[in-house]
């Protein structure tokens, strides 16, 4: 039974995707204990001094944007993601197998490149106007935090790709896998 990434063989290029998937989730990690002491401070600013700083609440919603977006590939890979699991436990690995594989084809990847592609244009304009916040006092340079739209979506691609090779080898390479364990017990 597939009950968690493990149970998958892995590929080269799994192998490689799943140490940086990890490096990735290791370092992004630390941005949630920067997140809560930017609140602390805004937080303390605001009932404390009276001086609300919009540049708090901007650096709160980037924090949580750059978070989240890098967070969904290291999701993707360690398979820590919502399932519907009340379902899947009482599915054979062959089907469980099955259904990862045509979600992510017909479904993750899709989604995926869509999202690329369209935040193109949205990062591209963002850039060649230089936009900063409409707020005063608010943070410059917003493409900065709209590439990590991008960005976190094609680290979310390679983690979905090295995901589909895992699956793709328990689907299709189990008669081989078998058999060389056959030859192996001999």
């Amino acid at each position: 039974m597939i009950s968690n990434v493990e149970d998958l063989p892995h590929s080269p290029f799994s192998r490689r995707v799943d140490v940086l998937a990890k490096r990735l989730g290791e370092a992004i990690s630390w941005i949630w204990l920067v997140l809560v002491a930017v609140i602390v401070v805004n937080v303390t600013m605001r009932y404390l001094f009276s001086q609300g700083r919009i540049e708090f609440e901007e650096m709160q919603w980037h924090l949580y944007a750059v978070g989240f977006l890098l967070g969904l590939s290291y999701a993707c890979n360690s398979d820590s993601h919502v399932r519907v699991d009340v379902l899947r436990e009482r599915m054979s690995a062959q089907t469980v197998a099955w259904i990862e594989f045509y979600g992510i084809i017909l479904l993750l990847l899709p989604f995926i490149l869509l999202v690329c592609w369209a935040s193109l244009p949205f990062i591209a304009y963002s850039f060649e106007t230089s936009e900063i916040s409409e707020s005063p006092g608010g943070l410059p340079y917003r493409w900065i935090i709209k590439s990590f739209l991008l960005i976190g979506f094609l680290a979310l691609l390679v983690c979905a790709l090295a995901r589909l090779s895992r699956v793709w080898l328990f689907l299709f390479r189990q008669d081989e896998q078998d058999e060389s364990a056959e030859h192996d017990g001999r």
